[in-house]
């Protein structure tokens, strides 16, 4: 399946179709609110995340692993979508990027997820999300897919079953993986996994749900426009970001956990990979739509000179 000593990314998460109102003022409850534009894209935390990681790594870095010619096989989307129109666009979509399909679930029990997404005028958001095909994915359809995998890094998010999301990671820590959990959206059980990650990714609101950082644990704290705060046994370190407008924060949380991945699976130093991520995301949230300001590696260089 893949070359010797080769690194594989393991992504784990939801795969949506996002439609979009952007422009209109955030509806209080019971309170309808017309204007705005409307746009359709392809979402979820877990997509978003393998396309983020995939944009970064560095073609030269890939080419170490394959002879001329041969595509990187190093980001896996672990996920699953409906047998229907928006299904075949989302894999369509993740192919276009490079982002391996062929571990994704295609079930017709359940429609592809749809996320309905508010976007202000100050570019904040509000998201519901009918889950749909995303519950259908099952811990004996992920554990076989990494067991075929052998993946060096997992990353998971929490918009798929409980026990899905507990068995991959449980996978990963038997085979000492190195193991990002993004415990976003908020569940409760992301508890009794945070003992076994390696890293763990909150924003502000999900560290207060957090309840406090236990010994062993290491946590980087996303902080939206101030960068991100990493939180271990050696104290409190923070990475500072650049300023930017922001037209869409989208997207965002999902861009820096992708390219966390990308760098800690590429050996970096942890700094410096929490460094390029909260780069990343705050050069992605200058255009709207959760993927579509998302930066290549040629733009961190650009940012970071």
């Amino acid at each position: 399946m893949r070359v010797e000593g080769e690194p594989i990314l393991a992504v784990l998460g939801a795969i949506n179709e996002d439609l979009v109102v952007s422009g209109a003022p955030l509806p209080h409850a019971g309170e309808t609110v017309t204007g705005g534009a409307f746009a359709q894209h392809h979402g979820g935390k877990g997509g978003n995340q393998a396309v983020a990681a995939r944009r970064v790594v560095d073609l030269q870095y890939i080419r170490i692993y394959h002879r001329s010619g041969d595509p990187w096989t190093g980001v896996w989307m672990l996920g699953a979508v409906g047998d229907d129109q928006f299904g075949a666009a989302a894999l369509e979509a993740l192919q276009r990027e490079d982002v391996r399909t062929g571990h994704v679930l295609v079930t017709s029990d359940a429609p592809t997820g749809v996320a309905l997404i508010a976007v202000g005028p100050d570019a904040e958001n509000q998201i519901s999300v009918a889950p749909g095909a995303n519950l259908a994915l099952t811990p004996e359809h992920v554990v076989a897919s990494l067991e075929t995998l052998q993946p060096h890094l997992l990353l998971a998010s929490l918009e798929v079953p409980q026990e899905t999301v507990q068995a991959a990671v449980g996978w990963s820590r038997d085979r000492g993986v190195t193991v990002i959990v993004n415990p976003a959206p908020f569940q409760p059980w992301v508890q009794e996994l945070l003992p076994i990650a390696t890293y763990v990714t909150p924003n502000e609101g999900e560290f207060a749900e957090l309840g406090g950082i236990a010994p062993g644990m290491t946590v980087i704290e996303t902080l939206g426009a101030r960068g991100a705060r990493i939180h271990s046994d050696a104290g409190v370190e923070d990475v500072p970001t650049i300023a930017v407008e922001a037209i869409d924060t989208t997207g965002a949380g999902d861009c820096f956990n992708g390219v966390l991945a990308a760098g800690l699976v590429r050996n970096l130093p942890l700094r410096d990979a929490v460094r390029q991520a909260a780069l990343a995301a705050a050069l992605s949230v200058r255009v709207r739509g959760a993927r579509e300001g998302m930066p290549n590696l040629d733009d961190l260089d650009d940012a970071l000179g």
